[in-house]
């Protein structure tokens, strides 16, 4: 296998999005990546559809197309861990792993023998990460967390949404699971760091990683705004809270996104606009006092943004180095020709649908190439294969494990 991690396994028992984002990464980067699933149901994203992937004669199949989006690379074994011998099985399978990856509840694996103590007592080296709402510690431990309620809980909804006193206001939910996306994210890193430390011990590692911890870590700025001030920030819309203008404005046939990150930006684009007196009024001509006379200003520039189509201030706006861009919706997004000159739309081969695009890792290596070789599997797609190659089972021994249920 091609990429950076060819030469670790992974064993994922994570399911829905963080767990699997963050497998799907170590097998985009080349990992062997062991997903194990309920037989006969897997992952419950698999039927987190309508839309469901179409086979070629353009019947819905078995998987979602959320289930699609995390699990691009990976080998799909089940396995009945509720069965002695299904827990025998993954223990043989954790013996042989670098990484194992779970989501379950705080304690939930104890009891099938699963749990970080009783793998480290087969594999000293193993790298287990935890993946749970609250984490592994805490007055909210044995709570359920899902994204939205995370992002409710974590902050991130009181800053999102139509400002109050505006039609539309409350607060908003970001339109992808961005608290679980997140966690997957600081999950690789996290491994990865983990990793480079048993590299220079010999040791292995629990990583306990919570989507609230998560959600409170990557507020960036705007909770070090509240740290630093004292004062909860608030939604903005579209709005910045420390940059102006720095929103979607209106235009005779829309909206774009203006972005003026500097003052001398800000001259350029009052110059483009005809209102060159703005700049070089005092009560405007710096970020900060920008910031201060927000709510005046931004009804000034949107007077003249009104005044000429989108696609006009795109162009004079972009030529004049002053940032901006569409607001696209997702057709658009995938027509776009640096979207499309990047290659970020993969087209793979899969059992059943004929072929099935996904959206590439954005990640490009110079000397590492990625294959992208593996499409989503379907459920157990992998489960005699890894069971023979890795376990050494033999065609008899994995019948009578499947006659018996427990794959």
């Amino acid at each position: 296998m091609a990429g950076p991690l060819a030469h670790l396994k992974v064993l994922d028992l994570s399911r829905i999005l963080a767990g699997p984002w963050a497998s799907q990464v170590f097998a985009d980067f080349g990992a062997e990546v062991i997903k194990v699933e309920r037989p006969e149901r897997g992952d419950d994203t698999r039927h987190w559809g309508p839309p469901y992937l179409k086979d070629a004669q353009g019947a819905d199949t078995a998987d979602a197309a959320y289930y699609l989006s995390a699990n691009r690379g990976k080998k799909s074994v089940t396995v009945d861990i509720t069965t002695d011998e299904g827990q025998h099985l993954l223990k043989e399978l954790a013996a042989q792993c670098d990484i194992l990856l779970e989501n379950y509840k705080v304690g939930g694996l104890k009891k099938y023998g699963l749990d970080y103590d009783s793998i480290k007592a087969i594999n000293p080296g193993i790298i287990y990460c935890s993946i749970t709402g609250f984490g592994q510690t805490g007055p909210y431990k044995n709570r359920a967390g899902y994204d939205a309620m995370i992002q409710g809980m974590g902050g991130l909804m009181s800053i999102t949404g139509v400002p109050e006193g505006q039609p539309g206001a409350g607060p908003q939910k970001v339109g992808v699971a961005v608290a679980d996306l997140m966690t997957g994210m600081y999950a690789v890193s996290a491994v990865l760091a983990a990793l480079i430390h048993r590299q220079q011990t010999g040791e292995g590692q629990h990583i306990d990683l919570a989507l609230l911890d998560t959600q409170v870590a990557w507020l960036a700025n705007q909770a070090q705004n509240y740290l630093t001030s004292g004062k909860p920030p608030v939604r903005q819309g579209t709005g910045h809270p420390n940059i102006v203008p720095y929103q979607a404005v209106p235009s005779s046939d829309g909206y774009f996104m203006l972005a003026v990150g500097n003052d001398e930006q800000f001259k350029r684009f009052c110059h483009i606009a005809g209102i060159e007196q703005l700049a070089d009024n005092p009560a405007y001509a710096t970020n900060a006092a920008r910031v201060q006379a927000r709510e005046q200003l931004v009804p000034l520039i949107e007077e003249a943004t009104r005044q000429r189509q989108s696609a006009w201030w795109l162009e004079k706006l972009s030529d004049a180095h002053v940032p901006c861009g569409p607001i696209n919706t997702l057709d658009q997004v995938f027509a776009d020709p640096q979207v499309q000159a990047r290659g970020m739309v993969l087209e793979q081969d899969h059992p059943t649908a004929g072929k099935v695009k996904t959206v590439r890792n954005p990640v490009i290596f110079s000397e590492t190439q990625l294959d992208y070789e593996q499409a989503p599997p379907v459920l157990g797609q992998h489960t005699a294969e890894v069971l023979r190659e890795l376990l050494g089972k033999s065609d008899e021994e994995i019948s009578a494990l499947q006659g018996r249920g427990v794959v």
